[in-house]
């Protein structure tokens, strides 16, 4: 049996990943939504799909379907932009769907328990993508870890070049976003809680809206991460040739490149929802509880050697 998907946020730059992911497991897109018309893109997926820039006809047309003699959704996947997210959660567990929800679920983790609640009301799931724990490199890291004598020295770098186009947009806006530790942090932060245990202990060193930096005592590690949109925070050697965001994690000071496991998971957590193996509310809150701390935290000046080698410039 094809299962219906209805897409939220379809001219959002996720959205095609989520496109490509409905239409590897089989799925038929049949209605999208987006108060921006710009979306081309689903010609290339789903060309048939109704699409709409109000929010009020989408959410009536979803509930038509549910109708007598009429084929309902079975899943809503949600790309819109973050503060919006638990807004489009409860549309769809509304409409007797199951949500598929990009990072972060919410900004606030106040907003997970009501949505646990209306998993419960309503029998329908709150799934989210955390895909960088499904990657090859992720589980072996996981079976070393777990081997491991004592605390790991790990260090987390994510710099990423945005112009200025960023601090315009919604995601320049931390009330939107929760700021860089949600917007571009929160799966990086996930994949450090699971593999490395609670936190026990955390500082904030440097917090400014294009730069973040801090340090994490983990029951497994000493994490001092650092997050940033600054291109003067590349190496002058990866800006020569083209190369504009880094992302590694050091363990030990063995140093292992991330960049490419950003990429190509969302059809294998589609794969893992529809089989009942999905990242639910419950795998999200560790994060989003943790984010929210670092938002509110105090800044501190920390010791060199709790500081991350870019503070130490």
């Amino acid at each position: 049996m094809t299962l219906n998907f209805a897409l939220i946020g379809a001219a959002g730059f996720v959205a095609p990943r989520h496109l490509k992911a409905i239409k590897d497991v089989g799925g038929e897109l049949v209605a999208a939504l987006d108060t921006h018309d710009s979306v081309g893109i689903l010609d290339s997926y789903f060309p048939n799909a109704r699409f709409f820039t109000q929010f009020e006809r989408f959410e009536r047309h979803l509930n038509k379907l549910h109708l007598p003699n009429a084929v309902p959704v079975d899943y809503v996947s949600i790309c819109s932009p973050n503060y919006l997210h638990d807004t489009h959660i409860r549309l769809a567990l509304g409409v007797g769907a199951h949500a598929i929800c990009e990072k972060p679920l919410v900004i606030n983790p106040w907003n997970l328990d009501p949505l646990t609640d209306m998993e419960q009301k309503t029998g329908k799931r709150v799934y989210t993508i955390l895909q960088l724990r499904l990657t090859p490199l992720a589980l072996a890291l996981k079976e070393r870890v777990a081997q491991a004598d004592g605390r790991l020295d790990v260090v987390m770098t994510y710099v990423t070049r945005r112009g200025a186009w960023y601090h315009v947009s919604w995601k320049g806006d931390e009330e939107k976003s929760g700021g860089l530790a949600v917007n571009i942090g929160i799966h990086l932060f996930d994949l450090l809680l699971w593999l490395f245990g609670p936190v026990e202990h955390s500082e904030v060193h440097l917090r400014q809206p294009d730069k973040m930096a801090g340090v994490l005592e983990m029951e497994k590690a000493r994490a001092r991460w650092y997050l940033s949109v600054d291109v003067n925070d590349l190496p002058p050697e990866s800006v020569a040739a083209g190369v504009f965001a880094t992302r590694t994690i050091s363990l030990d000071g063995e140093s292992i490149e991330l960049s490419e496991q950003f990429t190509g998971l969302h059809t294998l957590s589609y794969e893992r929802i529809l089989a009942g193996q999905g990242f639910g509310v419950a795998d999200a809150r560790p994060s989003i509880e943790l984010v929210y701390q670092i938002r509110h935290a105090d800044v501190t000046s920390g010791e060199a050697a709790s500081c991350h080698p870019l503070l130490n410039r």
